[in-house]
């Protein structure tokens, strides 16, 4: 067709090919008859290959390891090889990384590849958690936020771990009154969950000028029969339920709009957070029940608390751990490893159990001690 006058973009239209098949094939003839051509596939491999000789191949092994038993400085890989290449003066010595891949195909590096172990499932560090027993919501508080001509705010956030039953709470400064006012407007609405879980934030846990402080939020939990979790300093993972949801609404709502005013933020956050539980309302009525909220309940903070706190910790390189303004013996044979700390203000008992990324479903019990805090009355 190319010959007869079309040109080659007709030509491959016509055809159904691309214009760069056609140019190949009108060059491949040249200006030899039809007849002449050669018309079948050639193979795509050179014509001449560079691979290093078996004779080379063998030298750098014998080079290798007598390298690795002879050696001052100890060193033996591929630099080290060229450079003993180089000093006997052979001919067409091969590069670094030639030698390199002759002794990952001989199968003689001594390196060792990390192995990627998969993480372990959400909430793996309660077991009623993970076996989809009971639910937990996390909350979170994001700071350092301004308003343009306004002043700075907080927002308070929490989220459930199976449902995804989120809310959030703007307002120009979060304290503890106001953490507990809105996580209990929350828990009215929606139901009690098993597990309240939060960072060290004293707002939450508590001061630390006195040892057995219980904070408020915590006796608020316990008055509800809600389990209080508070995640270990400095670890990640545990909180990546809240801190998630922490990204997504700065993205969805903090980011995507320019706000004059707090009621305007409070009013887009809002708007957001409806559109978020209609989209999530199949995973929210799959999740975990959630008990009812208990008629008649009123706030006593000088009510002796009773019920149970966890606190997730790492030991120390000894096996202790500080908790609640002391420091205790746990095990000297699990140094620098997560334990949980169940407090167990009913039985005025502690216990720690060992937990483990790697092995998320074994929990062995490490140790029981008694623990009975001292009664102070809470200060307002």
């Amino acid at each position: 067709m190319v010959r007869e006058g079309k040109s080659m973009r007709a030509t491959a239209r016509h055809v159904g090919v691309s214009l760069a098949t056609v140019r190949y094939w009108v060059a491949r003839a040249d200006h030899r008859s039809l007849d002449e051509v050669d018309w079948a596939d050639r193979c795509k491999s050179p014509h001449r290959t560079r691979r290093i000789a078996s004779g080379m191949e063998e030298t750098i092994l014998s080079i290798r390891e007598a390298l690795k038993t002879h050696s001052a400085l100890g060193e033996f890989g591929a630099t080290a090889i060229r450079a003993e290449l180089l000093d006997r003066a052979l001919p067409l010595v091969p590069s670094v990384r030639t030698i390199g891949r002759v002794l990952l195909r001989r199968g003689v590096l001594d390196g060792r590849r990390r192995i990627r172990r998969a993480a372990p499932p959400p909430g793996w560090h309660l077991p009623a958690v993970v076996g989809a027993q009971a639910e937990m919501d996390s909350f979170d508080i994001v700071e350092d936020l301004v308003i343009e001509g306004h002043g700075g705010v907080q927002i308070l956030n929490g989220v459930s771990l199976h449902g995804g039953l989120a809310e959030s709470w703007a307002r120009e400064g979060i304290t503890a009154k106001i953490a507990v006012e809105s996580i209990l407007q929350h828990w009215r609405r929606f139901g009690l969950p098993g597990y309240a879980q939060f960072d060290n934030d004293t707002r939450f846990q508590g001061g630390h000028n006195h040892p057995d402080v219980i904070g408020r939020l915590s006796r608020v939990c316990l008055s509800l029969g809600v389990i209080p979790v508070f995640a270990p300093p400095r670890e990640t993972g545990f909180q990546a339920a809240i801190e998630s949801f922490n990204g997504l609404w700065q993205a969805k709502v903090w980011q995507r709009f320019h706000h004059d005013d707090l009621g305007q933020l409070q009013e887009r956050s809002g708007g957001y957070i409806q559109a978020h539980r209609r989209r999530n309302a199949a995973r929210i009525g799959s999740a975990p029940a959630r008990a009812r909220f208990p008629d008649g309940w009123s706030l006593n903070l000088q009510c002796v608390p009773r019920g149970m706190i966890i606190y997730l910790r790492r030991t120390s390189d000894q096996g202790r751990v500080n908790l609640l303004g002391h420091v205790f013996d746990v095990d000297p044979h699990w140094p620098h490893r997560l334990v949980r700390a169940e407090v167990d203000l009913t039985q005025k008992s502690m216990r720690f159990f060992a937990l483990r990324r790697r092995d998320p479903s074994a929990q062995p019990l490490l140790k029981e001690i008694p623990y009975a805090p001292a009664q102070r009355l809470f200060e307002e």
